[in-house]
């Protein structure tokens, strides 16, 4: 039997209990009115979330990488100059993907840990096709403006990653000026990894490839079996086949949404930001310094620095061995000098915080010269 863990790190997340019991639940065809509808509604909570009524908002059958995948087969013609803002991992992988859609890619590259240069990106080039950026860095705990971004894009389509950000702190697609965005379910919406909520804009849509390199990812042909074949006529219209939906797995993201609704989307964000501050809070007092820039910190994934001489590896192994807690290694070049630990959908709460303080404190008592607090 697999012990409980505490999944306190970059993702996946603890599921909300919603979410787990609607796995359990009879397993319906994709096909079946029942599921078509638990589908609609799942893609009307989505649009919720994103903050937008894009017909073509959708949850794709596959995970958050995925979603970032079909936002650029889907939208870049070969020689399109994309800027890609690149504060992390993340926004390198941007810059890989879009040059394997044959982008020019114009790589604007800033310090990890530090938020996007927005004047540096939109000055980058005069007109791009695409500007991309990452809403909510995973790699380093940092939170861009995107919003502003939006607002000096000019012709370009704005391409947000907000697979950390969604459900967990303030995201407004139409209101920021985005065109396209891909999330997945694994953290903050409080979901198993296997789903990648994605939304376009008409304006998107209307300048897409029309016949993409990746087939399984083709939006054109997904919008006619879901995301805006749900709106024809009441859902009611021919669906067009395309390929078997991952039933249960959408049947659990119906449930985790309907419990962030249900608690509402701004009490949810505010619930993330408490817990984020309560332990970024405590880990300073715990004599840690913090990794992500001040003012720009995530709260719902904070970056610490491993102090000096303290083996990280060994710290995240006694803390998954001894207290079935998991927090993750830093990226890239901060791989051993950085913990990330998040607080995510049900896990952003007081005691999760305590737990978390309280077990790094212990096995941080044991380790010479590690900072007391």
């Amino acid at each position: 039997m697999i012990r409980e863990r505490h999944l306190l790190g970059p993702g996946p997340s603890n599921p909300y209990p919603e979410a787990t019991r609607a796995l359990a639940e009879p397993l319906l065809g994709h096909l079946d009115p029942e599921f078509l509808r638990i589908m609609d509604e799942t893609c009307e909570m989505l649009r919720t979330v994103w903050g937008t009524s894009n017909a073509r908002t959708l949850p794709l059958s596959a995970t958050g990488s995925a979603g970032m995948e079909a936002a650029f087969v889907n939208t870049v013609h070969p020689g399109d100059v994309v800027v890609v803002a690149v504060n992390g991992l993340f926004g390198q992988r941007m810059t890989d993907v879009a040059a394997r859609c044959g982008a020019d890619v114009v790589a604007v590259d800033h310090e990890w840990g530090q938020p996007v240069d927005v004047d540096r990106v939109l000055s980058a080039h005069p007109s791009p096709a695409i500007i991309a950026a990452v809403h909510a860095e995973t790699s380093t705990g940092v939170r861009s403006d995107v919003a502003a971004l939006g607002a000096g894009k000019g012709d370009a389509l704005l391409l947000v990653d907000a697979v950390t950000s969604i459900a967990g702190i303030e995201l407004r697609a139409d209101e920021w000026g985005i065109d396209l965005g891909y999330a997945g379910t694994q953290k903050c919406l409080g979901v198993a990894p296997g789903l990648a909520p994605f939304t376009i804009n008409d304006r998107a849509f209307e300048r897409r490839v029309e016949k993409p390199r990746s087939w399984y990812l083709d939006l054109g042909m997904l919008g006619g079996y879901v995301g805006e074949a749900g709106l024809k006529e009441g859902g009611k219209g021919q669906r067009t086949y395309h390929h078997t939906a991952p039933t249960a797995m959408v049947a659990s993201l119906h449930a985790g949404l309907a419990r962030i609704l249900d608690e509402g989307l701004e009490a949810v964000w505010a619930r993330h930001q408490a817990a984020g501050d309560a332990l970024q809070s405590g880990l300073e007092e715990m004599g840690l310094e913090l990794f992500a820039a001040e003012g720009s910190r995530l709260p719902e994934l904070t970056t610490v620095k491993v102090p000096d001489g303290v083996d990280s590896a060994a710290v995240r192994r006694e803390l998954l061995e001894k207290h079935g807690i998991e927090i993750g290694a830093g990226a890239g070049p901060y791989a051993a000098s950085v913990w990330r630990i998040g607080l995510m959908g049900r896990n952003a709460r007081p005691d999760a915080v305590l737990l978390v303080l309280a077990a790094l404190e212990d096995v941080l008592s044991r380790v010479p010269g590690a900072p007391r607090p």
